[in-house]
């Protein structure tokens, strides 16, 4: 295929971003300049909200906290399961991406019944005799993270997999020789040479824990609402849409730049000494 026959196919799909992607953030992005006050009047008045700025807290708190729970889970089971032989590792596979074939809305009312006041939590604790009086754990923070690490550690496992796979055992054999430890291996052998798998999937679940709805919606309530709740808020409950573009703006300048950190991370990270 010659240069000038690839730029031809190209232009369907650049129109097709073009129409269905930036245009609509440009549509979203004219009212919030369109102020009497000024040009950049909104921004400055929702930055100068403290409760916007607990709310950008909380959704950074929530998605860093996720971001650590799922790394800490995800990388001894990818490892785990990229040393199986490779029938074995394909149906662990699609056991692990079975349960996001089923509706996050769904997931997320189970995870009602499980931490619910008369849930399978509390009963369990209470019949063990662990607590006197049921745990409010439904409607905080703490149920949207045990939601979002349930829907986004699937996808830091599948990140994983593919670079564990790739691991060259003679290393860690040689390791072992020398007298390192299993822990030491781990962590001075295995962990650097997925370095670039870990910021991969770091980024997946950090930008989509940040701009996740349905489960901080449904397992958060009112009463602690993120980035993606509230402009839902703004938008739906209050009719404020001028609000609600201010704040999918900063979102998406918050996200963009978080995963641009993150790439520079990765790349710096995943220098590989030139040999003369």
């Amino acid at each position: 295929m010659n240069r000038k026959t690839a730029v031809w196919l190209l232009i369907p799909a650049f129109l097709g971003v073009l129409v269905f992607t930036f245009f609509p953030l440009i549509q979203i992005a004219i009212p919030t300049f369109q102020s009497k006050s000024g040009f950049f009047s909104l921004y400055t008045q929702f930055l100068k909200s403290s409760f916007n700025w607990a709310v950008i807290g909380r959704s950074f708190l929530i998605a860093i906290v996720t971001v650590i729970v799922v790394l800490i889970l995800g990388v001894p089971i990818s490892i785990w399961i990229g040393r199986q032989k490779t029938v074995v590792r394909q149906i662990l596979n699609l056991l692990i991406l079975f349960p996001m074939l089923t509706n996050a809305v769904v997931r997320n009312f189970a995870w009602i019944i499980i931490l619910g006041h008369d849930g399978i939590v509390n009963k369990t604790l209470l019949a063990l005799h662990l607590i006197k009086s049921p745990l409010n754990i439904l409607y905080t923070n703490t149920s949207i993270i045990i939601g979002s690490v349930y829907l986004f550690l699937p996808i830091m496992i599948n990140s994983l997999i593919g670079s564990v796979a790739e691991l060259n055992v003679e290393i860690e054999e040689a390791a072992a020789v020398l007298g390192s430890s299993p822990w030491r291996t781990l962590f001075k052998v295995i962990i650097p040479q997925l370095t670039t798998g870990i910021l991969t999937g770091c980024i997946l679940v950090f930008a989509g824990t940040m701009t996740a709805y349905t489960t901080p919606e449904i397992l958060g309530g009112n009463r602690h609402l993120v980035m993606a709740t509230l402009i839902y808020q703004q938008a739906m409950t209050l009719g404020n849409w001028q609000n609600a573009s201010v704040i999918s703006l900063i979102l998406i300048v918050i996200s963009a730049l978080s995963m641009w950190l993150m790439r520079k991370l990765s790349q710096h990270l995943d220098r590989r000494p030139i040999n003369a």
